[in-house]
């Protein structure tokens, strides 16, 4: 019997080890392009996602304010932000199969699904580019501690997809624009180049996954007859824990639909 998407989804939710869940996605992806591009669709269904999806025993999670400071001017402290990076891009991972698992009984168009299930694929693309990178540079992921903290966006947004597509890609991945050129010009520096080309294709994509979520909380909103601006400040004040904070890389959020009066407000200046 032909599985359905929602189910391979919490397949990938329930697999711990971070290269076997990546693995594991990007077949699931390319099952549902195949399908897709032979115009066989597979049926979304409905499956049970865990509250928080497998993880490895390592790395060991702390709390935001346990976690070491980086300074990447050492080696240590650049194998120490490629860690960082590796724990958000798997954290992403889950994400993007969770949004498609857990709002399986929202009706939403196929084009929904196309995009979390590509956005799913490249986030394990990135993670397995910043894996070998740390391989490359004797470590590994789990050799540090990292942000328990990375999944309370989805559980807080666990019942609200306009929620989860405000916080998750409009705020935190938006964020990942802002501070990824930073990173870049850090590897540059020091003439790091497999780091470099990583940083590079995955600032590239992200873009695309920030407008996919900006695209259906849009679509959304125009379905419910809603101010989009609106409804996001009311959704981020209620669900994000925090205020934003600039600067903004302004021209890469417009190419991800998310114009300044959006995000400005919710700063302290904003307020």
């Amino acid at each position: 019997m032909t599985q359905s998407l929602a189910e391979l989804a919490v397949e990938v939710l329930t697999t711990a080890d971070g290269r076997a869940k990546t693995a594991l996605g990007r077949a699931h992806a390319a099952t549902w392009f195949a399908a897709r591009a032979a115009n066989q669709s597979l049926p979304i269904g409905r499956a049970e996602p865990p509250l928080r999806p497998a993880r490895p025993e390592a790395p060991v999670l702390l709390s935001p304010k346990d976690v070491p400071r980086r300074r990447p001017g050492s080696p240590e402290g650049r194998i120490a932000l490629l860690h960082a990076v590796a724990h958000i891009e798997l954290n992403a991972v889950d994400l993007h199969w969770d949004i498609i698992a857990r709002f399986a009984d929202h009706p939403m168009p196929l084009g929904f699904y196309d995009d979390w299930v590509k956005a799913a694929d490249e986030e394990a693309k990135h993670f397995n580019l910043i894996c070998d990178c740390l391989e490359a540079m004797g470590s590994h992921y789990g050799a540090l501690p990292a942000h328990a903290g990375m999944w309370r966006a989805a559980e807080d947004t666990a019942l609200d997809l306009h929620g989860r597509l405000a916080v998750v890609p409009m705020v935190l991945e938006a964020r990942g624009l802002d501070v990824t050129p930073g990173m870049i010009e850090v590897f540059r520096k020091h003439g790091e180049t497999q780091a470099l080309a990583a940083l590079e294709v995955i600032y590239a994509e992200e873009v695309a996954h920030v407008a996919y979520g900006s695209k259906w909380f849009n679509w959304l909103c125009g379905r419910d007859g809603t101010d989009p601006k609106e409804v996001f400040h009311a959704l981020v004040r209620r669900y994000f824990h925090g205020q934003l904070k600039p600067p903004f890389n302004e021209a890469k959020r417009a190419d991800a639909g998310i114009p300044p009066d959006f995000y400005w407000p919710l700063t302290e200046d904003g307020e």
